[in-house]
């Protein structure tokens, strides 16, 4: 009965190392890839008032943000990013 507990308590400990693993893996893969280029063209919301520095919800992620021409753009208004400057948006208000 007490090798039967330790397998288990052993595989259970080796399942979860696995899922930390693959976690941090996909953490740093996300972290240093090029997504910015990806977010090019894409509409976002303003997060906090671009004024001209702020945050804006992309694809569902919390990025920095600027606009682009220096203007203030109010919180919940829509922004197409335009490009990116040290992982900063740029951003530019829809009409």
């Amino acid at each position: 009965m007490r090798l039967t507990t330790i397998l288990a308590i052993l595989a259970t400990m080796a399942i979860f190392a696995a899922l930390v693993a693959v976690v941090s893996a996909l953490s740093r893969h996300k972290k240093a890839g090029a997504g910015d280029i990806k977010l090019i063209g894409e509409i976002a919301t303003v997060e906090t008032p671009l004024a001209p520095e702020g945050t804006i919800i992309v694809s569902g992620e919390l990025w920095r943000a600027k606009s682009y021409n220096g203007s203030v753009v109010s919180s919940h208004a829509q922004v197409r990013v335009v490009g990116f400057k040290d992982f900063l948006a740029l951003v530019e208000r829809c009409d």
